[in-house]
């Protein structure tokens, strides 16, 4: 986790969506807009795999976050999408010390599967790219231990 005092760019706030897979990742910051959520955090050493640069596995789980919160924003909702499939390109490098940001650009809202776009830059150059399929499913899909 990152102890340092960051000041994201403007319209970042502290992420507010917690979860077990990125609390390590923390600070992570979010700026909402009306049918999207845009995260983004500065690359971290826990952020890096042995190169240096930025993990892909946290590059493509940042991507499935940005767009199954952004499906929910554009259909009003709090929760209850599955990710059904997901596809990621990486383009280029992400190094320590550089601004990442997952930016939902194209979201097509249905009543049972909804699809997104997204798009990573590390200092505003792009450096992947992500599609996803959710599917709506309501407010029911936590599961409970058995």
């Amino acid at each position: 986790m990152q102890t340092e005092t960051y000041a994201p760019p403007l319209g970042f706030e502290r992420h507010d969506r917690k979860s077990p897979l990125t609390d390590p990742w923390e600070p992570l910051y979010a700026r909402k807009t009306d049918g999207a959520v845009v995260l983004g955090l500065k690359i971290g050493q826990a952020h890096t795999n042995s190169r240096g640069f930025a993990h892909g596995g946290l590059i493509a789980a940042l991507c499935d976050n940005a767009m199954g919160l952004s499906c929910a924003r554009r259909l009003g909702q709090i929760g209850g999408l599955l990710t059904v499939s997901m596809g990621v390109d990486f383009l280029a490098s992400a190094f320590e010390g550089q601004w990442l940001e997952f930016d939902t650009v194209f979201v097509k809202p249905g009543r049972t599967l909804t699809f997104a776009q997204a798009f990573v830059t590390a200092d505003g150059q792009i450096c992947a790219r992500a599609d996803g399929v959710f599917r709506v499913m309501g407010d029911s899909v936590r599961r409970t231990a058995t």
